[in-house]
């Protein structure tokens, strides 16, 4: 109760400072609006909604005191706060670290040094590109004495492809993303990547991030028949879903709480979905609103048999399925031969397999169907395969129950089986990566839509009262303005304007906030998902309203925002320890030392990847599997990819399997795709270093990293070592460390040759040599062992 207690009257004290601050600044509202980019405006399709978000603002604005009061932080419009005045003036390069000088202030502390230029290059680039920069990108920063170099630098690193790749990775922890479909079978999502590719582009094409919003909830309402704005829609698709079950009106449930639940968190930042069972216990979520909320996708039903427009990789597709139609097709004709007589038979069978409440709709008549009853037909027809049908098959061959049991049937499910064993011999001739359709979602050409029901505890068995769309009263008080057209209900277009209304205090919010953790490591809000009472309080409100603020008035562009803070004097600060800053501020949320970050999972293999010279930098096309250890055991549900340029892309395109993550991958935090992901764990376990230690992978890497320093510095043993810390590590070592490597180097020849003598000798040279004629074998293996370890460090695995 005291903790209850405490967190209201911080949400009342919150708020009243808010509504002093926005009495001191009306023109607030009014300016957030006029100042949006034209790309921001509402589609025109529902052009009337364009105009309605005013209404939220002006509910917000216009709430009484003590009802403001109670909002928490997030949930109070915007204000835009003024520069604060500060006395180390010239530090400031951009307001933000006006913001941050403010505090440390405050507090009679200074902000750090600038860090080397070294390692400013170095954690740039793993920030914005998730890799390590090369020798040759370091040198050029370190050595460029123009007046913009630090720009110059920022403006490389975002016109990149990699800058895409890193930030859709950071998205698709959001989108709980997989190439499977999880449950017991985990069947491949062949489409899925179309979908990450989307996301990849759209923020190297610096799309805003309202239009990025509106086409991911809403794409196939806004720009029907384009494919590059349907595939949007997969950020919906993305929940795990179980094909087989076999109550449809349980699924349906359980996909629009995914989704509800998922943009609530990923895009609101809000735990709306705590509303479900009962009225939330701290944010003023009811029910209704829960349930209101989740209307929206009442007639959303996802479609993953759309074909796809013809290009390199459909084409190939095509190629291998064609070589396996030819091969197979007296086996698939003899198969049809056996079960088109009894095709019905067999449906109604797999019908009938249904629960009661999904059967109601399945038998039902086509022309009596209601909006509930497509879905769930729908629904039928997405999942059905030649598999379920042939259930039928099987159960008259086998159990004699079956009215349908007969010596006959006996013998056509032998023969089925039979022909069935024989085709799964063809199936390394299918297609192994790929597809030719794409997964989009539907409201299968109606405008009117299932209804929808408040459920006594949550469950969907108890419906009470019937609710229609609308946003949380406890956010805004404006309706939405839905507009259908001939196809669909426009619900989802409804909520994706007022998501993206600059009047909307959540959702540029929530998201600056988001791209803020990624660089220092914590958000300002702490809970990057929870900007409600039980969430954490920000370190900086009139900083992460700045931020938000210009955000939306930039046409919500996310490089613009990732430029402001790259080039700011905060972020380029030194990482090293300060006695007066952590007494002062132990968790440093003033930001008085820039954060030092475990590498996240991927950046430490890609890197590693960069550092051997391996790195495959195709960007975007169908996932891959690369090689994982022999004791996995996945079968049929890991097969390594057979072009071996397929084992060294980048971690984005690795084959994101629920039920067998990758590995190496696991070991380092992540992102689980069960549910949404809102931040990576950062743990520090022995399994870590045993798996970086005892891969063969990473071994491999190693060899040919020692490789590339013999080729790129010679025989000299001093230039190799250099050069090995110029590719892990952004600079030389000093004069310790080399003492301590090349002793490395002695002691560990003598192990290797102590070996030889006993004649246990199983030495591995560096690889990628065109010259081994001059090589020494056994120092080379200890060189190999120098760089194994030095991989395994935490100069490597850590960012300064």
């Amino acid at each position: 109760m005291a903790d209850d207690k405490r967190i209201d009257n911080e949400a009342k004290a919150a708020g009243e400072a808010a509504q002093s601050a926005a009495a001191q600044k009306p023109e607030v509202a009014s300016a957030a609006a006029s100042s949006a980019a034209p790309e921001t405006a509402a589609p025109v399709r529902n052009a009337e909604a364009a105009s309605a978000p005013a209404a939220s603002a002006a509910a917000l604005t216009a709430a009484a005191p003590s009802a403001a009061s109670r909002l928490p932080y997030g949930w109070q419009p915007l204000q835009r706060a003024a520069e604060p005045s500060v006395k180390q003036r010239d530090w400031v390069r951009t307001p933000i670290d006006a913001f941050i000088l403010a505090k440390l202030e405050a507090k009679e502390l200074k902000p750090s040094a600038d860090a080397d230029r070294g390692a400013f290059v170095r954690r740039a680039t793993l920030d914005a590109w998730g890799l390590i920069p090369t020798p040759e990108e370091v040198a050029a920063f370190v050595n460029d004495g123009s007046p913009d170099a630090y720009e110059k630098l920022v403006d490389r690193l975002l016109a990149s492809p990699h800058y895409g790749e890193r930030q859709a990775r950071r998205w698709l922890d959001l989108a709980r993303y997989a190439d499977s479909a999880g449950f017991q079978t985990d069947q491949t999502r062949a489409n899925m990547w179309r979908y990450r590719d989307y996301v990849i582009n759209a923020f190297n094409q610096d799309k805003p991030y309202s239009r990025f919003i509106q086409e991911q909830l809403a794409g196939d309402e806004l720009v029907p028949g384009n494919q590059d704005v349907l595939v949007a829609t997969g950020f919906l698709t993305g929940y795990p879903d179980n094909y087989n079950s076999r109550d449809l009106v349980q699924r349906k449930y359980q996909i629009t709480t995914d989704i509800t639940d998922t943009v609530g968190q990923a895009i609101l930042g809000t735990t709306v979905g705590c509303a479900r069972c009962h009225n939330h216990k701290t944010d003023k979520f009811t029910q209704k609103d829960y349930f209101s909320f989740q209307a929206f996708f009442a007639n959303t039903s996802e479609d993953f048999k759309t074909h796809a427009i013809k290009g390199e990789v459909e084409r190939d597709y095509d190629k291998q399925w064609a070589k396996w139609e030819e091969a197979t097709k007296e086996i698939r004709e003899k198969r049809a031969a056996l079960s088109d007589p009894v095709k019905e038979k067999a449906l109604k069978y797999h019908k009938e397999r249904y629960l009661t409440d999904s059967r109601a709709s399945i038998f039902k008549p086509d022309s009596e169907w209601t909006p509930h009853d497509r879905w769930i037909n729908h629904r039928l027809d997405n999942v059905t395969t030649d598999a379920d049908l042939a259930g039928y098959i099987r159960d008259a061959g086998e159990n004699k129950a079956n009215p349908d049991y007969s010596a006959e049937n006996v013998e056509r499910w032998e023969q089925y089986k039979k022909l069935g064993e024989e085709l799964k011999k063809f199936d390394k001739l299918k297609p192994a990566k790929g597809s030719n359709a794409y997964t989009t979602v539907t409201e299968l050409g109606h405008p009117d839509a299932p209804p929808s029901y408040i459920f006594s505890g949550g469950n969907h068995e108890k419906p009470l009262e019937e609710v229609q769309p609308a946003f949380p009263e406890a956010l805004t008080a404006e309706k939405p303005v839905i507009a259908p057209t001939s196809t669909s209900s426009g619900r989802r277009t409804a909520l994706a304007n007022w998501l993206t209304s600059p009047q909307n205090p959540l959702t540029a919010r929530v998201y600056v906030n988001r791209v803020w953790n990624e660089y220092f490591g914590k958000g300002i809000v702490a809970t990057v998902s929870d900007f409600g009472k039980a969430g954490d309080k920000p370190t900086n409100p009139e900083l992460l309203d700045y931020l938000a603020d210009t955000f939306v008035k930039n046409g919500w562009s996310v490089k613009t925002l990732h430029r402001q803070i790259l080039l700011s004097s905060v972020y380029r600060q030194s990482s090293a320890y300060r006695e007066d800053a952590y007494k002062a501020d132990p968790e440093n949320k003033l930001l008085a030392v820039f954060p030092r970050k475990r590498l996240d999972a991927e950046e430490i293999r890609d890197s590693l990847l960069v550092a051997s010279g391996k790195l495959e930098n195709k960007v975007g096309g169908p996932s891959v599997f690369p090689p994982v250890p022999s004791n996995l055991n996945a079968g049929a549900l890991w097969e390594v990819s057979k072009d071996p340029q397929d084992h060294n892309r980048r971690s984005l395109y690795i084959f994101t399997r629920r039920s067998v993550p990758y590995p190496l991958l696991e070991s380092f935090d992540m992102a689980s795709a069960q549910q949404i992901h809102s931040k990576r764990d950062v743990t520090t376990t022995p399994l870590q270093a045993l798996t970086l230690f005892n891969s063969e992978v990473v071994f491999g890497w190693s060899q040919a990293l020692a490789g590339r320093l013999i080729r790129e510095a010679g025989p000299n043993e001093s230039a190799q070592l250099n050069r090995l810390y110029q590719i892990l590590f952004a600079r030389n070592p000093d004069e310790s460390e080399k003492a301590t490597l090349l002793s490395f180097l002695a002691s560990h020849e003598e192990v290797i040759t102590q070996k030889a003598e006993d004649g246990k000798l199983s030495i591995a040279i560096p690889i990628g040599l065109s010259d081994r004629a001059t090589l020494n074998p056994i120092r080379a293996a200890a060189l190999v062992a120098l760089v194994h370890v030095v991989v395994n460090s935490n100069d490597f695995s850590y960012r300064f």
